[in-house]
């Protein structure tokens, strides 16, 4: 049997990691500026996590949502303490794009209706309802455009306005910080206009921080930045550090019943610990001033590349953009100076999205290295 030939793959096969390092088979050291997509929030294979997992596994890794699991209860506590949301309620999954399925699903099921409204360059998954509001339709099929899905521009609010006027959509879903997208974000007053708007139209405000959350933007959502407060909140990625997990944040507005949600793996016992892990350490370790910390650092030291036009996003979810496509620049990176970063929808960007546990030294290393692939290319 063969694999599925759907990845375009760099030639490289890491084999172990530690920290914001990975090492391939030929025992080639990388520095990791991009974490796998942003998974990696505390640093590849950090001790307590390890231990907090074969703990687990040692004990039991799986039962299902029939019954109690208190790992659960743990988890939503220190979550709603350490990112200042103690007054939503946990729903566990597995995956972003199962997240935002199932917030969709909730704002449906509270307003009934069914048009999203969803921003150009969005990315909010693969399946289903998420896929048909990511704006790229060579990954919709026939089957996801069914969806009922409108389009708007990023700090148009009279557009969003006339929209929500017409009185059939049931969601706005938009992430804290664009991803995929190429680090595009609404203004301060957009986000909120944003919001007065929803609530005056009973419209659910469902904030994607899958990339964007956990630490990652300088504060635990980005949506935190400006003062608002969403219906729902979806997140993943660097929730479990690289196992598969994912939740929504429900507001009081959404009232719970049997049968309304459900999932097979969501919430299973190996998962929640490895997501208690992750704010133990992100408690412990002062991540989030880390990630201040070292964004400072990082915009600091990147003005001193003449070539990048345009430096975006906000903490160590951030894009050095060009004015010519940087795919070659990413090869050079990876197989001249064995560092990882990522692309974007927008070709011109280079996404820097390491672990929150990212040194200084580290990022000198990357600019250093960025400054003799730029030379070299003159």
């Amino acid at each position: 049997m063969n694999l599925f030939n759907v990845y375009p793959l760099y030639n490289v096969v890491p084999l172990k990691a530690s920290g914001c390092y990975v090492w391939d088979e030929k025992g080639a050291k990388y520095l990791d500026l991009y974490g796998g997509h942003g998974v990696i929030s505390i640093g590849h294979s950090h001790s307590d996590y390890v231990t907090k997992l074969e703990g687990q596994l040692n004990k039991i890794g799986f039962y299902s949502n029939s019954v109690q699991n208190p790992l659960q209860v743990e988890l939503a506590n220190k979550l709603g303490k350490l990112s200042g949301c103690e007054d939503y309620d946990l729903f566990l999954c597995n995956s972003g794009a199962e997240a935002n399925e199932n917030a969709l699903k909730l704002a449906s099921f509270k307003t009934g209706k069914k048009r999203v409204i969803s921003f150009e360059r969005s990315f909010h998954g693969r399946t289903s309802a998420a896929v048909a509001a990511t704006d790229n339709l060579n990954i919709n099929a026939p089957i996801n455009l069914q969806q009922e899905v409108t389009f708007l521009p990023l700090n148009q609010i009279d557009l969003f306005e006339s929209e929500i006027e017409k009185g059939d959509v049931c969601a706005v879903i938009i992430e804290g910080i664009q991803g995929v997208g190429g680090l595009d974000e609404g203004t301060t007053a957009f986000f909120q206009q944003l919001e007065k708007v929803c609530t005056k139209n009973e419209v659910i405000l469902i904030l994607d921080e899958i990339q964007s959350g956990y630490g990652r933007s300088g504060k635990f959502f980005a949506f935190q930045h400006h003062n608002i407060h969403p219906d729902i909140i979806t997140i993943a990625k660097g929730m479990g550090n690289g196992f598969p997990i994912g939740g929504v944040l429900i507001s009081d507005k959404i009232k719970a019943k049997f049968g309304m949600l459900g999932t097979t793996f969501g919430g299973n016992h190996l998962a929640c610990a490895a997501a208690i892990s992750v704010l133990d350490v992100m408690e412990k370790e002062n991540l989030i001033d880390n990630t201040n910390e070292v964004s400072e650092y990082f915009l600091k030291r990147i003005k001193e590349i003449p070539q990048i036009t345009k430096v975006k996003g906000k903490g160590l979810i951030l894009g050095v953009e060009f004015d010519f496509e940087v795919a070659e620049i990413r090869k050079k990176l990876i197989f001249d100076k064995h560092i990882f970063t990522g692309g974007a929808s927008n070709k011109k960007l280079l996404r820097i999205l390491p672990p929150l546990s990212v040194a200084k030294s580290q990022i000198d290393e990357f600019v250093d290295a960025l400054k003799e692939v730029l030379n070299d290319k003159k």
